[in-house]
């Protein structure tokens, strides 16, 4: 268990202010006997509003894993705020198959959705419930509104509150950064519409163009310094910033690789003389995904590579999304014996385990066999299969493991891993990589993991992909900075040759796989949709077949079409 900061951790409150709807039928109706109400706020109060703002991100509800969600139609679960997303973003990709025949998340694991998958409805639902709480707290503390209430600030607490309104504004561009680039012609409210008054629909280019506008005047706005453990700062924001740059093309039809690239050089500079090579990354790939990687989230208080996160506490913050699901949907309990198999879910320092997710032969095939970012997958070794013939066996198809809930002190020295030679119970004995004593020691059915968002070496892969595809910036500076991100992963140095649109795709798949940026990538370098590039089960055949190119962007779900008041149109092809 860890300290986690007060602004993220209340999860009891509940906000009755009148949340204005992008979505039809979105039920947000408060349910604690306690709830906050506008006519009842005092000034002591804000920080528990505003922490609802950052609760959202790890939270369905008000009531823990077991409970209510904000929104109806899906169980807490599976519409977690950062599940949901894994649904679009890594679902429908080659880099993650989900095995159950789960209704509607079949759809998206075999690229055949249409405009009315109840998961990409709620995955719509749950940013437009963060974006309106977002946009709520923002009318609460104008001071017109604080006038009415009759409450007067000190000048600190002023100073509090124009702090929190910076970061309701950076939480609620996150939102729409994931609307515009899931849906494209996306609903928009703000905190000047008036409550009741439905969204209206922006063209893609438009939200673009005042999603950049807002992110640029925030990135200004932000103080510098190291936020609190938490929360998001000026690192974030402008990371943010770059990746939505590093899609402008995508976006909008024209690029804008030199903006992500001054971007990146900014947040780049920040965090120069510290960890790997005194570039600001973690030493050891795999602790950024394990039990005490809050070490590495902003006000951490270690090397800060991780520049968004959201904290996650096994006993103060348990819900069935964030690193739970990516923890134990990747493992299984299976021996040799019984099973052909070796895999124990406490090596990893969980209990539970749900065996239901595994890659894909193609996502597999990318890595070198010494690159120690697939360290801990269980392989041919352990009795997994590389093919995916087999759609609903877990075992068809290399298991996946990346988070975890081990400590750094269960991990091996990673200079002395033997990937080669994975032992199957994972003892250290003999090159493996955890110790299975220190893994049941912290057996859990919640994890303690933070989950990444965006990282510092997101920040050096976007600066090369931009000059690779935008022949923009220094070659010097995109050689060395795709390099150090290899040399942290055991792996030689690329030569200027190996500055390839494939090459700098392929990285990014073996750097940041699970962490959100997957579709997006493939759009952008067009291999989603087409035949380009195949994987298994793509479009639902066995070795991948192409989809229509208007599948680059998911449906306006139907029920917001149909229960919208203002004029809400399909995206074409649906």
């Amino acid at each position: 268990m860890k300290t986690v900061n007060k602004i993220f951790s209340i999860l009891g409150v509940s906000i009755a202010l009148g949340m204005s709807s992008c979505v039809g039928d979105l039920d947000l109706e408060p349910i604690d006997p306690n709830q906050i109400t506008p006519n009842r706020v005092t000034l002591e109060q804000i920080p528990q509003i505003m922490a609802k703002c950052y609760s959202s991100l790890a939270y369905s509800g008000q009531t823990g894993p077991d409970g209510d969600s904000d929104i109806s139609g899906l169980d807490g679960g599976t519409s977690q705020y950062t599940r949901a997303l894994f649904m679009l973003q890594e679902f429908t990709t080659d880099e993650s198959k989900w095995i159950w025949p789960d209704a509607g998340v079949i759809d998206l694991v075999t690229n055949t959705w249409g405009n009315g998958n109840v998961n990409i409805f709620g995955t719509y639902s749950r940013l437009y419930t963060h974006i309106g709480v977002c946009n709520d707290f923002l009318r609460l503390v104008t001071p017109e509104n604080l006038s009415s209430l009759g409450l007067i600030p000190s000048e600190e607490q002023q100073a509090e509150i124009e702090q929190y309104k910076l970061e309701t504004r950076a939480l609620r561009a996150l939102s729409y950064y994931w609307a515009l680039d899931l849906f494209g012609n996306a609903g928009f409210v703000d905190e000047t519409t008036a409550n009741g008054v439905p969204a209206n629909q922006l063209t893609r280019a438009n939200l673009y163009e005042w999603l950049v506008g807002e992110l640029e005047e925030l990135v200004t706005a932000f103080p510098d310094g190291t936020p609190v453990y938490g929360r998001v700062g000026k690192d974030g924001v402008e990371a943010l910033l770059a990746r939505v740059y590093l899609n402008a093309e995508v976006y909008t039809g024209t690029p804008a690789y030199d903006k992500c690239q001054q971007h990146c050089e900014n947040i780049i500079a920040r965090h120069q003389g510290e960890g790997f090579e005194g570039k600001g990354l973690v030493p050891a790939y795999m602790y950024l995904f394990c039990a005490d990687n809050d070490e590495y989230m902003p006000g951490g208080g270690g090397v800060n590579e991780i520049l968004w996160g959201i904290p996650q506490d096994g006993v103060n913050m348990q819900a069935y999304g964030g690193t739970m699901f990516l923890c134990a949907a990747g493992v299984s309990n299976l021996t040799m014996k019984d099973n052909g198999a070796d895999m124990q879910a406490k090596n990893y320092g969980m209990s539970e385990q749900w065996g239901c997710m595994h890659a894909t032969k193609q996502f597999s095939e990318k890595f070198d066999s010494n690159d120690l970012r697939w360290a801990m997958w269980c392989k041919a070794a352990q009795g997994f299969n590389i093919e995916n013939t087999n759609f609903s066996a877990f075992t068809d198809g290399y298991g996946v493991v990346k988070f975890t809930n081990l400590l750094k002190g269960n991990i091996s020295d990673p200079s002395q891993w033997n990937i080669a030679d994975n032992t199957q119970n994972w003892s250290t004995a003999n090159g493996g990589i955890y110790d299975p004593a220190g893994g049941a020691a912290r057996e859990m059915k919640y994890p303690d993991t933070d989950l990444p968002l965006i990282r510092l070496a997101d920040v050096y892969l976007m600066y090369t992909e931009s000059y690779i595809m935008g022949g923009v910036g220094d070659a010097t500076k995109a050689l060395d900075y795709v390099n150090v991100v290899r040399r942290r992963a055991g792996l030689g140095n690329w030569t200027s040759a190996d500055l390839t649109p494939d090459n700098i795709l392929d990285e990014r798949c073996r750097e940041l796989y699970w962490e959100l940026t997957r579709r997006s990538d493939l759009v952008r370098h067009g291999k989603f949709s087409g035949s380009d590039y195949n994987w298994s089960w793509k479009n639902n055949e066995v070795n991948g077949a192409g989809f229509p190119e208007y599948m680059d962007l998911f449906p306006i779900p139907q029920n917001v079409i149909l229960t919208a008041e203002s004029d809400f149109k399909q995206n074409p092809g649906y």
